[in-house]
C-alpha cells in the first residue's frame, strides 16, 4: 500500500493553512472597506440639502441598482457551483467546459473585487455631490460604465482571459442563434431573461449620462427621452426574450423537435405583458385603467402558468404536473434520481418557485418602474428564483446524461479536457433535449 511522504504531507497541510489565512486577510479587507464606504454614505446623506436629498437618493438607485444587481448574480453563481461540487454535480461536463473553469473561490473573488470597486464608486459619487462638486460627482458613474464592459472585453491574457472570451463569444451566439444552440447558448439566455428589469434601468442610467444629466439638478430631460415612458425600455425589456424565441426556433429547424414550438411559444406569451404594461405611458388613464389593465393581466396569469408548468415539467423533469409518477416511489412525484440529499428542497422549489414567478410577471411591468423599492425587491426576487432554478436545471442535465450510460465518465474526478474547437458546446447526442 502506497505511503504519503511525510515532508509532501507536511508542505501540503502547510500550503492549505496559508490559503485559509489568505482568505481570513482577504475577508476582512473586504469587510473593512464596505464599512467605510457604507460610513461615507451615511455622513454624505446628512449632509446633503434636504430640498434635493429625494432626487440624490434617486440618482444614486439609478445609476448604481443594476451593477449591484449584477454583482449579486455573481454571487449567486459562486453559490450555485459550490452546491455542485458538494452535491457531486458535474456542472463543467454538463457545460462541456475544460478543467480550468472558474472555481465557486474564484468566482468569489471576483464578485468581492467588483463589490469593491463599485461601493468605492458609489461612495465617491455621494461624496462629492453632498459637497457641491457635481463635476467630480457626475465622473463617478461614466467612469464605472465605461471601465466594467471595456475590462470585460480586454484583448489579454489576463484576469481569466478564457472566462471572458467564451462569455462574450455566448452572448454573440444568443443576439445571433446562427449556429446550433447549445447548452451554454440558452443556459445564459434564460439567466438574462430574469435580468430584464435590469438591463432596462442600465438603459435608464446610460441615457441621462449621453444627455449629460448626471449630478445635475437644475436640468431636466424632455419627455420621452430617459423617463419611465422611454420606447426604448418595452424593446429592452422583450430583447432577452426575443432571443430566446429565436433560439427555440432555430432548435426546431436543427431537430424537428415539436417541443421546442412550445417552449417559443412559453417565450412569446412575455411580449403581451410588456407591450401592454409600457401602453400605460401613451394612452389615457381611464383607457389602460377599463380596457387595457385586465388584458396585461389576462396575459400575466397566462405567462406565469405557462412558464411554471415548463419549470417543474421540462427543465425540471419532475412528474408532479404531468401525471407521469407511475414507476416512481409512492407519495414522491419527483425524478428518479435525485442527487440533493434533503428531499424537502424539492418541494420548497416546487412551491416558492410558483410565488416568485408571479413576481417574474410583476416586473416585466414598465408601468411599475416608478416605485423603486417594489422595483428592486422583485427584481432581486426573480434573480434569486432563477438560481434556484438553475440547482434542479442543472441536475436535471447532469441526470439526463447518466442516464445515456455515460455516469461513467461524469465526476469531478475524471474530467477529460477538451480541445479549443468543442470548448463551450454540447455534444450533439444532446441537442435534441436543449430546450
Amino acid at each position: 500500500m502506497a505511503q504519503t511522504n511525510p515532508s509532501k504531507q507536511h508542505l501540503m497541510s502547510s500550503d492549505s493553512v496559508w490559503k485559509r489565512r489568505i482568505w481570513w486577510l482577504q475577508s476582512f479587507i473586504l469587510s473593512t472597506w464596505i464599512f467605510l464606504c457604507f460610513k461615507t454614505v451615511q455622513e454624505s446623506f446628512i449632509r446633503a440639502d434636504e430640498d434635493v436629498r429625494t432626487r440624490f437618493l434617486g440618482e444614486v438607485f439609478l445609476y448604481y441598482n443594476p451593477m449591484f444587481m449584477v454583482i449579486f448574480v455573481l454571487w449567486l453563481w459562486g453559490v450555485n457551483l459550490w452546491v455542485f461540487s458538494n452535491a457531486r454535480i458535474s456542472y463543467a461536463k454538463v457545460f462541456d467546459m475544460d478543467p480550468t473553469h472558474l472555481t465557486h473561490r474564484e468566482i468569489w473573488k471576483v464578485s468581492g473585487g467588483l463589490t469593491m470597486v463599485v461601493l468605492t464608486s458609489m461612495s465617491l459619487y455621494m461624496y462629492f455631490y453632498s459637497r457641491g462638486h457635481l463635476n467630480y460627482a457626475a465622473a463617478m458613474p461614466l467612469f464605472l460604465y465605461c471601465c466594467l464592459p471595456l475590462f470585460l472585453g480586454l484583448p489579454l491574457n489576463i484576469c481569466h482571459a478564457s472566462t471572458r472570451f467564451f462569455f462574450l463569444n455566448t452572448i454573440g451566439r444568443i443576439a445571433l442563434p446562427l449556429q446550433p444552440i447549445t447548452f451554454a447558448d440558452f443556459f445564459i439566455a434564460d439567466v438574462l431573461t430574469s435580468m430584464a428589469k435590469v438591463f432596462s434601468d442600465m438603459e435608464r442610467a446610460l441615457c441621462t449620462m449621453y444627455y449629460y444629466q448626471v449630478a445635475k439638478p437644475q436640468l431636466a430631460v424632455r419627455p420621452g427621452m430617459c423617463g419611465s415612458d422611454s420606447v426604448w425600455i418595452p424593446f429592452i425589456l422583450a430583447f432577452p426574450y426575443a432571443c430566446r424565441f429565436f433560439q427555440c426556433l432555430r432548435q426546431y429547424s436543427d431537430t424537428r423537435d415539436r417541443s421546442c414550438i412550445f417552449n417559443a411559444l412559453k417565450y412569446a406569451t412575455a411580449f403581451p405583458v410588456i407591450g401592454l404594461s409600457a401602453l400605460k405611458y401613451h394612452i389615457v388613464w381611464d383607457l389602460w385603467l377599463s380596457r387595457f389593465r385586465p388584458l396585461w393581466l389576462f396575459f400575466s396569469l397566462i405567462n406565469s402558468c405557462y412558464s411554471y408548468y415548463w419549470d417543474l415539467s421540462r427543465d425540471w423533469d419532475f412528474g408532479c404536473l404531468t401525471g407521469s409518477c407511475k414507476g416512481r416511489r409512492k407519495g414522491y412525484c419527483l425524478r428518479q434520481n435525485l442527487y440533493f440529499s434533503k428531499r424537502w428542497v424539492y418541494y420548497w422549489a416546487i412551491s416558492s418557485n410558483l410565488v416568485l414567478r408571479g413576481a417574474w410577471t410583476y416586473k416585466l411591468s414598465a408601468h411599475l418602474r416608478d416605485y423603486r423599492l417594489t422595483a428592486f425587491a422583485f427584481s432581486a426576487l426573480e434573480i434569486v428564483r432563477r438560481f434556484q432554478w438553475i440547482f434542479f436545471r442543472v441536475e436535471s442535465e447532469f441526470n439526463r446524461l447518466n442516464m445515456r450510460g455515460f455516469g461513467s465518465q461524469i465526476s469531478l474526478k475524471s474530467m477529460s479536457p477538451t480541445t479549443p474547437e468543442k470548448e463551450g458546446l454540447l455534444s450533439s447526442k444532446f441537442e435534441e433535449d436543449l430546450r
